[in-house]
């Protein structure tokens, strides 16, 4: 099977399709609470900016969890640092269950995915949850991106034969 990723910009909204080789992270936060809510934001943005710096060189999907696997206690320290250690947190680098999701306009069944998750205390809040790789929600946060556009070539072939 070839996987491969779609960009296509529309009038109303920007449509991903994730790759089956991809690598999800996503933070689940303790409650809904609005104190549970901010902390997540806090431990996402803090995490985020540590992915930003550790993954700007990687190119594959196994590059990307090589440099994960290495750098896990560093992520570690990262949450910890950002909850204030005030709260108990679980970091699962590996296949993680993640229910039916939409993003970027495209529906995505519920299973197991290659993810980084991390779950701040019982994890019974809502999640916020992106791609890693291909690095969609890093570019999102990376103001040099703005006309940045995934094709492959079997994109330039289905348009070739239309």
């Amino acid at each position: 099977m070839i996987a491969f990723s779609v960009y296509a910009k529309s009038q109303s909204e920007d449509i991903v399709i994730i790759p089956d080789t991809s690598l999800r992270f996503r933070v689940i936060a303790n409650s809904n609470s609005l104190d549970d809510y901010l902390i997540k934001t806090k431990v996402k943005e803090h995490v985020e900016e540590e992915l930003i710096k550790l993954l700007s060189s990687a190119k594959t999907l196994q590059e990307t969890k090589d440099i994960l696997k290495e750098n896990i206690n560093n992520i570690n320290n990262v949450v910890r640092d950002s909850l204030e250690e005030k709260e108990d947190f679980q970091i699962n680098l590996g296949l993680n269950y993640f229910p039916k999701k939409v993003y970027k306009g495209v529906v995505y069944p519920e299973g197991y995915y290659d993810s980084l998750v991390i779950t701040i205390g019982e994890g019974n809040g809502e999640n916020w949850w992106c791609v890693l790789f291909p690095p969609l929600c890093l570019l999102e946060q990376n103001d040099n991106t703005e006309d940045v556009e995934y094709r492959f070539f079997i994109s330039r072939i289905i348009k070739y034969f239309k």
